[in-house]
């Protein structure tokens, strides 16, 4: 491993863009620490030291959300855009087609990603403001029309330079650029967390700190196991006879990945399980007196652990199976096969193709969803078991985390083969 470093820091070229990537990851985490005027930071962390949806959301946003800095929303909005799109993609014919055009066509959807977005975040910081004022410290000072405009103009350029920050650094072809702020947002928050353990430490507490640091390895080396499982399907291709000379015949294996989906149905999850609460907080001092009601059982109901890992394990283990439905089709990879030549052996060219890579898919599916929804309601399972909330694994940000650096140690790797090639 030392002598790849080694070899990566005597690179000009690759030591230049890694050492950019970095740059861009301190001027994220220097302006997170950026906070818009007139908010009261000593009531917004007392608010969410007591509220755990919004607790979860500060966590994830490496503490953006606990300064109320400029950049608050992270790249939330560009995320939600992204993924508006990639479920229109399936319904909607023009966007199909421009899906289906390759690069240009794929620059075309991003363009439309990028405005989007932009209302988005509008209208989530006008959302976040409202919520957090609900509360019943007061946190923001001055909620004139002026002031207000100000703040949610502020927050949405924010959300933008972000997004621009994620695409210069995936530019450099080291890692993607978005993923790696929200590496580095969680990374972040391990000192603090370690910390406030270690403030609240007891004798008492030595046995749950080495069954929980003996909980994250083994949580490190499944996430390692599974991000990298994947099932080789036999695939065979028939030999060509042109003129004088024969081609083809060859044998390789068709790669199908146990988590195909990587880290999005927990994203899909967690928007969803947290939306019911966060309506519920528009209408908790509502003046009718049934909303009222509805709205504090609401909050009640998803504070309760039991639902809500239930519910949230569901909703990771459904999203595992649409999400893969929606990257992968059985049927193009079979018409692509036949029309190369290609066959899996003992399976007919075509529709049982089509349908054995389908069925397959399908049982391999099965281990990555069980994977990820066990990941994603881990906390909740160690507290349960241990007793504690002192210190808690975080399942999902250790999964993104590890895929976040698997992903980029290859993207290295591919950039030190293509080095190497070059120097031939």
């Amino acid at each position: 491993m030392w002598e790849k470093i080694q070899q990566i820091w005597k690179i000009k070229e690759i030591r230049n863009k890694i050492l950019y990537v970095l740059g861009m990851l301190v001027v994220f985490r220097l302006v997170a620490h950026i906070p818009i005027p007139g908010v009261n930071l000593l009531n917004l962390r007392q608010f969410l030291e007591s509220n755990k949806i919004f607790g979860f959301l500060d966590v994830f946003s490496g503490g953006t959300m606990k300064n109320f800095s400029i950049v608050m929303l992270g790249v939330g909005p560009y995320i939600t855009s992204s993924i508006i799109f990639q479920l229109l993609a399936m319904i909607v014919p023009s966007l199909e087609e421009l899906s289906k055009e390759g690069e240009s066509g794929q620059q075309k959807i991003n363009t439309y990603t990028r405005f989007l977005t932009v209302p988005l975040a509008f209208f989530q910081s006008y959302a976040m403001i409202k919520l957090l004022n609900n509360s019943a410290l007061p946190i923001i000072t001055d909620l004139s029309a002026f002031h207000m405009a100000v703040i949610m103009t502020t927050i949405t350029a924010g959300t933008v330079f972000l997004m621009w920050i994620g695409e210069l650094v995936s530019e450099k072809k080291v890692g993607n650029g978005l993923s790696l702020l929200i590496f580095a947002g969680i990374v972040s928050s391990f000192p603090g967390a370690i910390r406030n353990f270690f403030i609240n430490y007891s004798s008492a507490d030595f046995y749950t700190f080495v069954l929980f640091a003996g909980l994250a390895v083994l949580t490190v080396v499944g996430v390692v196991f599974i991000n990298e499982g994947q099932r080789n399907i036999p695939v065979n291709y028939a030999k060509q006879v042109r003129g004088n000379s024969m081609y083809g015949g060859s044998s390789t294996h068709l790669p199908l990945r146990v988590n195909m989906s990587g880290v999005i149905p927990i994203i899909f999850a967690i928007s969803l399980v947290m939306f019911p609460s966060l309506i519920a907080q528009f209408f908790v001092h509502a003046k009718t007196v049934w909303l009222a009601t509805l709205a504090t059982k609401t909050i009640v109901l998803f504070q309760n652990q039991l639902f809500y890992g239930i519910v949230y394990f569901l909703l990771v283990f459904g999203f595992t199976y649409f999400y893969t439905a929606v990257i992968f089709h059985p049927q193009k990879m079979a018409e692509n096969l036949q029309k190369q030549g290609g066959f899996i052996p003992g399976i007919r060219p075509g529709v049982e193709t089509e349908k054995y890579l389908g069925q397959t898919m399908n049982r391999i599916n099965l281990t990555g969803a069980l994977f990820l929804g066990i990941i994603a309601i881990l906390p909740l399972l160690a507290q349960y078991f241990m007793g504690t909330t002192n210190l808690a694994i975080g399942g999902t940000s250790l999964l993104i985390v590890v895929s976040v650096a698997i992903e980029t140690a290859k993207q290295i790797s591919a950039q030190l083969t293509m080095h190497a090639y070059d120097q031939v």
